[in-house]
């Protein structure tokens, strides 16, 4: 994928990523480096559950539905707001707002981030 700057970007422009099949052992890995709790990493665990089996949540992430293993994902992604840096000339904040989606469309996890992004360099400064 080409390098994207500040100037290529417009609100409401989307991207959407590859699929990703997810499997058990993926959730449990991610599990026990981030979230190592044991309803993430034993699926008799995960059972007794409001969530029923395996599954991601977070607290700045909101995850409306469980992530499972044997899932597909891709993710959509929205610019939602592009500003320049008034004292910074060389770049601006992008805010995005990202959905993880499996195979049923169902919405996994939902993310807005802002991004600091560069501007495209100008001939002169690369000379």
């Amino acid at each position: 994928m080409r390098e994207l700057y500040l100037d290529d970007l417009r609100v409401g422009q989307r991207f959407v990523s590859d699929l990703h099949a997810l499997d058990e052992a993926q959730v449990i890995a991610f599990a026990s480096q981030f979230d190592p709790q044991p309803f993430h990493l034993n699926d008799a665990a995960a059972k007794d559950t409001l969530f029923g089996g395996l599954v991601g949540a977070g607290a700045e992430i909101s995850w409306p539905q469980p992530t499972r293993p044997d899932d597909v994902l891709r993710v959509e992604s929205e610019i939602l707001e592009i500003t320049p840096s008034r004292s910074r000339p060389d770049r601006g904040m992008v805010k995005v707002r990202s959905e993880t989606r499996n195979q049923r469309g169902e919405v996994v996890q939902i993310l807005e981030a802002r991004l600091v992004v560069p501007r495209r360099p100008s001939t002169a400064d690369s000379g």
